[in-house]
Formats: C-alpha cells, sequence, structure tokens
C-alpha cells in the first residue's frame, strides 16, 4: 500500500461564558504515524482546561517516546488528581493513531464512541475492552483506505440539546448519521468538523451547556504544495531555484508570491505572464497567470494577510462562518490561504533572500520589510495545523 496520507482538523466550542476550554486536542507526528489526542478535563474552565492539557501532554510525549498504553495510563493515574468529591477521573480521552502503512490504533477512556466513515457508511467499532489500573479503555486495531473518516468527540456533542430542544440530547447515533451526511457535503477535515460543531452550537442555542469538540482525522493522497516567494540573493542561483520549485509530480500544486518571482519564474520557463486585471480586494493586487502554475500573487502584502487568515485558523474559536466566507473570496491571500488550509498535506517553501528595495520605504509598516520574518511565522502555523513544512533558502 502507498504511504497513508492524513487531513487533521478539529473545532471546540466553550462552555458558555467560560474563557477557557476543558477540552485539548494535540495532533503530532512521528517517523511512521500521524497521531490525534482528545483530552476531555472533568468541569470546565480553567482547571478542565489544566486537567486536559496535562491529559494530552502527558498522552502525546510518552506516545512520541514509544511508551505503551500501560505505562500511558499508569502516568496519568499516578500524576493527576482524582475528583475529592466525586472520586472520578480527573480527564477521558481518546487516542487515534494512523500508520503510514495503514495501520491504524485506537484508544478509548470514557469518551463518546470514535465515529468511523467508509464509503459513505458507518462502519462499527468493536468493543475489546482492557481494565489498566481500575480504567476500562476500549482498545481497537484496523487498517485504513483512502476516503476513511474517523471522527473523535467529547461528550459536550451528545448532551447537545439536553433539556432544551431535545429532552435526553443529541444520541451518539443522531451525531452519526449527521456525520455521514455531511461527509458526503464536505472535502475536508476543518469543513467537517466545523459542520458539527456548528450543529451542536444551535442544538444549545448558542449557549453551550458543556465544552464541545469535534476532532476530525480524513484519510486522503498525498497534496504536496510549492510555494516560491523572493528573489535569490544571487541573481545566478534563478535557474536552480526555479527547477527545485517546479520539482515533485502531478499532485503538486505550485503557488508563486511576488512580481520579481513570478517574472523569473515566466522567463525560466520561457512561459507568459498576464496580470488579471479584476481588483476583488482595494488592499491586494490582482492575481497573475503562468501557465502551469495553479496561483501567482503578490508579495509581502498577500502574505501578511495569508498569515492573518492562517493565525486565525490556528486559533479554533475563530473559525466561523465568516472565517470560511473570507477564506472562499477570490483574492490572492484568501485563494493561496484555502489551499494551504484544505488542499495541501506538505508544504515546501522556497525562499529568495535579495532585499527589495520597495520594501525600505519607510512608509510600509515595519512588518512588511521582512519576508524572512513573515516565512517564519507562516511555518510555525502551518506546522501547528500537523502538516509538514520544509523551508529551502537561496
Amino acid at each position: 500500500m502507498m504511504g497513508v496520507t492524513v487531513d487533521v482538523a478539529y473545532k471546540s466550542l466553550n462552555k458558555f461564558n467560560e474563557v477557557l476550554c476543558g477540552d485539548k486536542v494535540e495532533l503530532l507526528h512521528t517517523e511512521d504515524s500521524n497521531i490525534m489526542i482528545l483530552a476531555d478535563g472533568m468541569g470546565s474552565g480553567v482547571k478542565a482546561n489544566i486537567l486536559a492539557t496535562m491529559t494530552s501532554k502527558i498522552l502525546g510525549t510518552m506516545f512520541l517516546n514509544g511508551a505503551t498504553l500501560e505505562e500511558c495510563v499508569e502516568t496519568i493515574v499516578e500524576t493527576l488528581p482524582v475528583c475529592q468529591v466525586r472520586q472520578v477521573a480527573y480527564s477521558t480521552f481518546s487516542i487515534l493513531q494512523v500508520f503510514h502503512n495503514g495501520d491504524a490504533y485506537l484508544v478509548e477512556f470514557d469518551n463518546p464512541g470514535c465515529i468511523f466513515i467508509r464509503d459513505g457508511s458507518l462502519v462499527p467499532i468493536p468493543h475489546s475492552m482492557r481494565v489498566i489500573r481500575d480504567k476500562k479503555i476500549n482498545e481497537y486495531r484496523f487498517r485504513v483506505k483512502k476516503g476513511d473518516a474517523l471522527i473523535l468527540l467529547s461528550d459536550g456533542t451528545i448532551h447537545a440539546g439536553v433539556g432544551q430542544l431535545l429532552n435526553f440530547g443529541w444520541l451518539w447515533e443522531d451525531v452519526a448519521a449527521y456525520a455521514v451526511k455531511q461527509y458526503r457535503l464536505t472535502i475536508s477535515a476543518v469543513r467537517l468538523a466545523n459542520a458539527l460543531c456548528r450543529a451542536c452550537d444551535e442544538l444549545y442555542q448558542y449557549r453551550p451547556g458543556d465544552d464541545t469538540t469535534v476532532a476530525v482525522m480524513r484519510i486522503i493522497d498525498s497534496k504536496p504544495v510549492h510555494l516560491m516567494t523572493g528573489p535569490p540573493k544571487d541573481p545566478e542561483d534563478d535557474v536552480c531555484m526555479v527547477k527545485d520549485f517546479l520539482s515533485g509530480d502531478d499532485t503538486t500544486k505550485r503557488i508563486i508570491c511576488g512580481g520579481t518571482s513570478a517574472n523569473i519564474v515566466s522567463r525560466t520557463m520561457d512561459k507568459k505572464l498576464t496580470v488579471s486585471l479584476d481588483y476583488y480586494d482595494p488592499d491586494l493586487p490582482p492575481v497573475a497567470y503562468i501557465d502551469g502554475i495553479e496561483l501567482v500573487t503578490e508579495g509581502v502584502l498577500t502574505l501578511n494577510r495569508v498569515l492573518k487568515l492562517l493565525k486565525r485558523y490556528v486559533k479554533n474559536e475563530s473559525v466561523t462562518e465568516e472565517f470560511f466566507l473570507e477564506l472562499d473570496k477570490p483574492n490572492g491571500a484568501s485563494m493561496v490561504a484555502k489551499m494551504i488550509i484544505e488542499d495541501c498535506t506538505e508544504l515546501k517553501l522556497y525562499v529568495g533572500k535579495a532585499i527589495n528595495s520597495a520594501y525600505q520605504n519607510p512608509g510600509l509598516p515595519f512588518d512588511l520589510g521582512i519576508r524572512q520574518n513573515l516565512v517564519e511565522q507562516l511555518k510555525h502555523a502551518v506546522e501547528e495545523m500537523g502538516k509538514t513544512v520544509t523551508v529551502t533558502y537561496y
């Protein structure tokens, strides 16, 4: 089997009137797998947030270092406090690990069961209980294939609407049926996670009675994106930089951010560069076109806007309907951000280090002057989404 590639995203709703969320999601990479951990701290607010954060961090660190499930659970039991009043677990958790060879491993402790969708239908996950330190843990090993979607939930999802719109809340079967319906309509993990969270929010009448989190992993084809920005320090390196940027296969999508970069690619490829006459945004120059390149935009102004969108996405609570409307706009920055968020599993940045005299203008905002600073922030934001990023400087 070809190496498995995943698209991961999550969305959380804070309990009404709480500043911090009591659920925590960790997205991790090992050399041969992707890991998604969802921890739900007991109660809500600061205490729940600390418990969930500690649980997810401990599990993540131990899993990355090859610890067994027993060792992970024992460490959590011994590290985190037990509620003095209720004498119950400090935090529930789900762990999903998908290996590049298609093997998958799911561990669940007291969270609602994982929703597993294949070929548009629900796949039942068998119960294989293990007891570790008096805790009943469901453990499941299986294989994944392209097109599968796996959804982890915190219990806020199945409490949605309790005593308000629905007597007993949104039952797991209802959540799963809705997920299957949305799976057929949505193209990316982020839209699926958002659709499920939005439905919970509506059932709570926009005043969530509990922290609510949906974490989605979809098994997809690898989607590499190459982004070139800035001319190389030494013009002798033009051809080398363009050659690297154009490397990859038919699945690779390519973005150029910057007029000088676009001219270098146009000249090296001997392909015409045409600039669009449509101004969709007064603050951004229009896009341009080169045959064989997915997207050509202006440089630093556009990257600055892209970075703002990516930071909003990483913040999670900012991912609203309005955010998607912004992402779907036809301006250069929205198009770049959308490709990175929804249509990219690994990002390769090709960055020229030549100083552009235009940005030495004292009338421009300070952060425009430093392309490298933008690139570093961009790298960090995309890595926080659980994608791999490599940067090559010229």
